[in-house]
Protein backbone atom coordinates (compact mmCIF):
# COMPACT_ATOMS: atom_id res chain seq x y z
CA UNK A 1 0.00 0.00 0.00
CA UNK A 2 1.02 3.61 -0.53
CA UNK A 3 0.09 6.36 1.93
CA UNK A 4 0.22 9.87 0.51
CA UNK A 5 1.05 12.36 3.25
CA UNK A 6 2.18 15.83 4.18
CA UNK A 7 4.34 15.86 7.30
CA UNK A 8 2.29 16.76 10.37
CA UNK A 9 -1.01 16.93 8.50
CA UNK A 10 -3.99 14.70 9.30
CA UNK A 11 -2.26 11.93 7.35
CA UNK A 12 -0.17 11.39 10.50
CA UNK A 13 -2.95 9.35 12.14
CA UNK A 14 -3.21 6.64 9.42
CA UNK A 15 0.59 6.64 9.29
CA UNK A 16 0.63 5.79 13.01
CA UNK A 17 -2.00 3.07 12.53
CA UNK A 18 -0.12 1.46 9.64
CA UNK A 19 2.84 1.08 12.00
CA UNK A 20 0.67 0.07 14.96
CA UNK A 21 -0.93 -2.68 12.86
CA UNK A 22 2.40 -3.88 11.47
CA UNK A 23 1.30 -3.45 7.85
CA UNK A 24 3.63 -3.06 4.87
CA UNK A 25 3.43 0.35 3.24
CA UNK A 26 5.31 3.08 1.41
CA UNK A 27 5.11 6.75 2.38
CA UNK A 28 4.88 9.29 -0.41
CA UNK A 29 5.09 13.00 0.40
CA UNK A 30 2.87 15.48 -1.41
CA UNK A 31 3.42 19.19 -1.98
CA UNK A 32 -0.11 20.44 -1.37
CA UNK A 33 0.60 23.79 -3.04
CA UNK A 34 1.71 22.33 -6.36
CA UNK A 35 -0.25 19.03 -5.94
CA UNK A 36 2.84 17.13 -7.07
CA UNK A 37 4.23 14.10 -5.20
CA UNK A 38 7.87 13.62 -4.32
CA UNK A 39 8.00 11.18 -7.26
CA UNK A 40 6.82 13.88 -9.66
CA UNK A 41 3.29 12.49 -10.01
CA UNK A 42 0.24 14.69 -10.51
CA UNK A 43 -1.48 14.13 -7.17
CA UNK A 44 -4.84 15.21 -8.57
CA UNK A 45 -4.79 12.09 -10.74
CA UNK A 46 -4.43 10.00 -7.57
CA UNK A 47 -6.89 11.96 -5.44
CA UNK A 48 -8.96 14.54 -7.34
CA UNK A 49 -9.79 16.18 -3.99
CA UNK A 50 -6.15 17.22 -3.77
CA UNK A 51 -5.96 16.43 -0.08
CA UNK A 52 -4.05 14.01 2.12
CA UNK A 53 -4.30 11.34 3.30
CA UNK A 54 -4.89 9.10 0.33
CA UNK A 55 -4.27 5.38 0.61
CA UNK A 56 -3.54 3.49 -2.60
CA UNK A 57 -4.40 -0.16 -2.14
CA UNK A 58 -2.58 -3.10 -3.69
CA UNK A 59 -5.20 -3.34 -6.45
CA UNK A 60 -4.53 0.28 -7.44
CA UNK A 61 -7.76 1.71 -6.02
CA UNK A 62 -7.55 4.72 -3.74
CA UNK A 63 -9.29 5.33 -0.43
CA UNK A 64 -9.56 8.85 0.99
CA UNK A 65 -10.79 10.60 4.15
CA UNK A 66 -9.11 10.03 7.51
CA UNK A 67 -11.95 8.22 9.27
CA UNK A 68 -12.53 5.80 6.38
CA UNK A 69 -8.83 4.99 6.03
CA UNK A 70 -8.42 4.44 9.77
CA UNK A 71 -11.34 2.00 9.90
CA UNK A 72 -10.12 0.14 6.83
CA UNK A 73 -6.62 -0.30 8.27
CA UNK A 74 -7.91 -1.42 11.66
CA UNK A 75 -10.14 -4.04 10.05
CA UNK A 76 -7.13 -5.51 8.20
CA UNK A 77 -5.62 -6.50 11.56
CA UNK A 78 -8.52 -7.22 13.97
CA UNK A 79 -6.19 -9.00 16.39
CA UNK A 80 -4.57 -5.64 17.19
CA UNK A 81 -7.87 -4.39 18.71
CA UNK A 82 -7.57 -0.98 17.04
CA UNK A 83 -11.30 -1.17 16.29
CA UNK A 84 -13.67 -3.72 17.77
CA UNK A 85 -15.74 -5.99 15.49
CA UNK A 86 -19.14 -5.14 14.05
CA UNK A 87 -21.83 -5.63 16.68
CA UNK A 88 -19.56 -4.70 19.60
CA UNK A 89 -20.68 -1.41 21.19
CA UNK A 90 -17.05 -0.40 21.66
CA UNK A 91 -16.74 -0.20 17.86
CA UNK A 92 -19.49 2.39 17.68
CA UNK A 93 -18.01 4.35 20.59
CA UNK A 94 -14.76 4.52 18.63
CA UNK A 95 -16.61 5.70 15.53
CA UNK A 96 -18.46 8.22 17.70
CA UNK A 97 -15.09 9.64 18.75
CA UNK A 98 -13.84 9.67 15.16
CA UNK A 99 -16.87 11.74 14.19
CA UNK A 100 -16.36 14.19 17.06
CA UNK A 101 -12.65 14.61 16.36
CA UNK A 102 -13.32 15.13 12.65
CA UNK A 103 -16.21 17.58 12.89
CA UNK A 104 -15.51 19.45 16.12
CA UNK A 105 -11.71 19.42 16.49
CA UNK A 106 -10.11 18.82 13.10
CA UNK A 107 -12.38 21.24 11.25
CA UNK A 108 -12.13 23.69 14.13
CA UNK A 109 -8.50 24.32 13.22
CA UNK A 110 -9.29 25.26 9.62
CA UNK A 111 -9.90 28.99 10.27
CA UNK A 112 -6.60 29.23 12.17
CA UNK A 113 -4.65 27.90 9.19
CA UNK A 114 -6.68 29.64 6.49
CA UNK A 115 -5.16 32.85 5.05
CA UNK A 116 -7.62 35.68 5.22
CA UNK A 117 -9.34 34.70 8.46
CA UNK A 118 -10.28 38.03 10.12
CA UNK A 119 -7.82 38.74 12.93
CA UNK A 120 -10.60 39.69 15.34
CA UNK A 121 -12.18 36.23 14.94
CA UNK A 122 -9.07 34.24 15.86
CA UNK A 123 -9.52 34.48 19.69
CA UNK A 124 -13.06 33.11 19.30
CA UNK A 125 -11.89 30.15 17.21
CA UNK A 126 -9.12 29.41 19.70
CA UNK A 127 -11.54 29.61 22.62
CA UNK A 128 -13.95 27.21 20.93
CA UNK A 129 -11.18 24.66 20.43
CA UNK A 130 -10.00 25.01 24.02
CA UNK A 131 -13.55 24.39 25.23
CA UNK A 132 -13.83 21.23 23.11
CA UNK A 133 -10.48 19.92 24.29
CA UNK A 134 -11.70 20.57 27.84
CA UNK A 135 -14.66 18.29 27.11
CA UNK A 136 -12.26 15.55 25.97
CA UNK A 137 -10.20 16.08 29.13
CA UNK A 138 -13.28 15.42 31.24
CA UNK A 139 -14.09 12.25 29.34
CA UNK A 140 -10.55 10.94 29.94
CA UNK A 141 -10.81 11.33 33.72
CA UNK A 142 -11.54 7.63 34.31
CA UNK A 143 -10.06 6.17 31.13
CA UNK A 144 -6.57 5.22 30.00
CA UNK A 145 -7.61 5.57 26.34
CA UNK A 146 -10.58 7.23 24.68
CA UNK A 147 -12.72 4.09 24.68
CA UNK A 148 -11.33 2.26 27.70
CA UNK A 149 -8.49 -0.23 27.99
CA UNK A 150 -7.33 -0.37 24.36
CA UNK A 151 -5.49 2.16 22.22
CA UNK A 152 -7.65 2.61 19.11
CA UNK A 153 -7.73 4.49 15.84
CA UNK A 154 -9.57 7.31 17.66
CA UNK A 155 -6.57 7.81 19.94
CA UNK A 156 -4.28 8.13 16.92
CA UNK A 157 -6.57 10.74 15.36
CA UNK A 158 -6.91 12.75 18.56
CA UNK A 159 -3.14 12.69 19.06
CA UNK A 160 -2.75 14.11 15.56
CA UNK A 161 -5.05 17.10 16.14
CA UNK A 162 -3.81 17.70 19.70
CA UNK A 163 -0.32 18.15 18.24
CA UNK A 164 -1.78 21.05 16.24
CA UNK A 165 -3.19 22.48 19.45
CA UNK A 166 0.27 22.46 21.00
CA UNK A 167 1.77 24.00 17.86
CA UNK A 168 -0.87 26.75 17.99
CA UNK A 169 -0.11 27.26 21.71
CA UNK A 170 -3.73 26.78 22.71
CA UNK A 171 -4.33 27.19 26.44
CA UNK A 172 -4.37 23.50 27.38
CA UNK A 173 -1.96 23.49 30.32
CA UNK A 174 -4.63 22.87 32.95
CA UNK A 175 -6.11 19.88 31.12
CA UNK A 176 -4.09 17.38 33.12
CA UNK A 177 -5.92 14.23 31.97
CA UNK A 178 -5.53 15.19 28.33
CA UNK A 179 -1.85 15.98 28.75
CA UNK A 180 -1.19 12.71 30.60
CA UNK A 181 -3.00 10.86 27.80
CA UNK A 182 -0.89 12.73 25.22
CA UNK A 183 2.30 11.56 26.94
CA UNK A 184 1.08 7.94 26.92
CA UNK A 185 0.41 8.10 23.20
CA UNK A 186 3.70 9.87 22.46
CA UNK A 187 5.63 7.02 24.10
CA UNK A 188 4.21 4.32 21.83
CA UNK A 189 6.86 2.92 19.45
CA UNK A 190 4.53 3.31 16.45
CA UNK A 191 4.03 6.99 17.23
CA UNK A 192 7.73 7.66 17.75
CA UNK A 193 8.55 5.90 14.48
CA UNK A 194 5.88 7.85 12.56
CA UNK A 195 7.01 11.19 13.99
CA UNK A 196 10.62 10.40 13.14
CA UNK A 197 9.75 9.30 9.60
CA UNK A 198 7.89 12.60 9.03
CA UNK A 199 10.78 14.63 10.47
CA UNK A 200 8.66 15.92 13.34
CA UNK A 201 11.08 14.81 16.10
Amino acid sequence: MKLYIKAGACSLSPHIILREAGLDFTLINVDLKTRVTEKGEDFLKINPKGQVPALQLNDGSVLTEVAAILQYLADLKPERHLLQPTGNMARYRTIEWLSYISSELHKGFSPLYRPGTPEEMIPQYRSQLEEKFSYVNGRLRDECWLTGNHFTIADAYLFNVLCWGHAMTLNLGELSQLEAWHQRVAQRPSVIAALQAEGLI
